[in-house]
């Protein structure tokens, strides 16, 4: 089984992409309204609410667990791989895009959107700079060093969980936060939160044909293959009913709603207790 842990609504974005991809599988997802956002609490509270949330889908029966959150995936990742040392299989969203980003990118321009939490954290920057020493300029790479360039964009999330996707005031919104990395040029832009993807069109219009944008949720999903073939122990593990459960630690009414929204088909919110 293999499990996802979000703050709230995003993740699913996560969830809908391996969906498409690996329908097989039985899934779990854990959305933590009750804490939600993760953004603005400090390191050590993320990450004691994300070790709480991975232990309770170890106890489900998860055998890779997914944090399909940014800002966790920046603040906690590493402490919960430390703590369980591969059993199960715990993995982020950074990593898959920041290695797809260092193969389409041009000229090393690169931009990245987030939280207020993950953008403050660094945790882009720093992986894109460890990772770009693996990926040497090539005849399509123009620059050998990488300059990585941040906005922190903190409406864009309560925007999306409004449902106003295509509103005036969100076109507003994204023009602003997007206009330094238009005038950066930018050939590349990660969308460091997994709520974006529900507003990577308009993203794409206002940046560009020459910009090419990355979905965190879509290279964490397209790495897995690679990742199922380099460990093939892990995959034999997962079951494949074709399960779907939907937990969430507060108000299953607006979880099922807006979950719905964020994954394309209904779901039905099971309010739990971590």
């Amino acid at each position: 089984m293999i499990g996802f842990l979000d703050s709230g609504f995003g993740g699913l974005t996560v969830m809908k992409e391996y969906l498409k991809k690996y329908p097989e599988y039985d899934y779990i997802y854990l959305g933590d309204q009750a804490n939600a956002p993760y953004g603005p609490h400090s390191t050590e509270r993320i990450n004691g609410l994300v070790l709480k949330n991975v232990e309770f889908l170890i106890e489900k029966g998860c055998k890779m667990i997914i944090i399909a959150c940014n800002t966790a995936s920046a603040d906690a990742l590493r402490v919960v791989q430390q703590k369980y040392k591969g059993k199960p299989t715990i993995l982020g969203v950074l990593v898959p895009a920041v290695e797809e980003t260092l193969q389409k990118t041009r000229f090393g321009n690169i931009g990245v959107i987030g939280t207020r939490g993950t953008i403050k954290s660094n945790a882009y920057a720093r992986e894109l700079e460890k990772y770009s020493v693996l990926y040497t300029p090539t005849e399509k790479r123009a620059n050998e060093k990488i300059k990585v360039y941040q906005q922190a964009c903190p409406l864009l999330v309560p925007l999306v969980e409004e449902g106003m996707i295509k509103d005036t005031v969100s076109r507003m919104m994204l023009k602003k936060y997007l206009r330094p990395l238009k005038h950066a040029h930018v050939d590349a832009l990660i969308l460091g939160c997994t709520h974006y993807p529900l507003l990577q069109k308009e993203i794409e219009r206002i940046m560009g044909k020459n910009c090419t944008v990355i979905s965190s949720a879509k290279a964490a999903a397209d790495a897995i293959g690679d990742y199922f073939r380099n460990h093939p122990d892990v995959e034999k593990q997962l079951s494949r009913k074709g399960g779907r459960t939907y937990y969430t630690t507060d108000c299953p009414e607006r979880f099922s709603n807006l979950g719905s929204k964020f994954l394309g088909q209904k779901i039905e919110g099971i309010k739990v207790d971590v």
